[in-house]
């Protein structure tokens, strides 16, 4: 993964080329894969992660599968933003109440998080890697809300200004401003990787 060509301003002026697919299976089948690493990167748990990308999709499914395909994709990416928020406020309270229910002397450990391997031919790429992965997704992570939802959308995911706004529920103006933001944050942050 090459971080400063992700991260370079002119990396916005080309939007790629997306071809519509043919049925919601197919579009859900083109979009598993990104949407598990967002939502991962919201979350920082691969199972909440899951949980979230397989409510969003059946939802998508659910509700909206007579909209045209060019619609799917924004209201894939909202409701999976909305499931990622709501996930994040859960734990919040959830960590509120059992801190002070274990302040009564229990030691209060969780268990080890399991991750799934993934398993590459070269050992030196696989640790790089892994070790870009992980410094972008706490930079990421660490962003606002907003401007991480901006920095997914439009570099992660590629959407335009236009779907972007649609999906975060604001103004096309707002979307550059989280985004310059968003840009500026993690260049500074990730100044080691270019």
């Amino acid at each position: 993964m090459n971080l400063a060509a992700a991260l370079h301003p002119e990396g916005l002026a080309a939007p790629r080329a997306v071809e519509l697919p043919a049925t919601m299976e197919a579009f859900l089948a083109q979009v598993q894969r990104r949407a598990f690493r967002v939502a991962e990167m919201g979350l920082g748990n691969a199972d909440d992660a899951l949980d979230a990308v397989q409510d969003a999709m059946l939802r998508l499914h659910q509700h909206y599968r007579q909209h045209p395909a060019q619609e799917w994709s924004p209201l894939f990416w909202g409701i999976l933003r909305r499931r990622i928020t709501d996930l994040q406020r859960r734990r919040k309270v959830r960590s509120i109440v059992v801190g002070w229910l274990r302040g009564a002397g229990e030691d209060g450990e969780d268990g080890p998080v399991w991750e799934p391997v993934d398993v590459l031919a070269d050992p030196a790429r696989e640790i790089a890697g892994r070790a870009a992965y992980a410094d972008l997704s706490r930079a990421v992570r660490a962003l606002p809300r907003r401007q991480r939802e901006a920095f997914m959308l439009r570099m992660l995911e590629g959407f335009d200004v236009a779907a972007t706004a649609r999906a975060m529920g604001c103004s096309g103006g707002s979307v550059k401003t989280h985004l310059s933001r968003a840009m500026e944050a993690l260049r500074h942050k990730l100044e080691d990787w270019k």
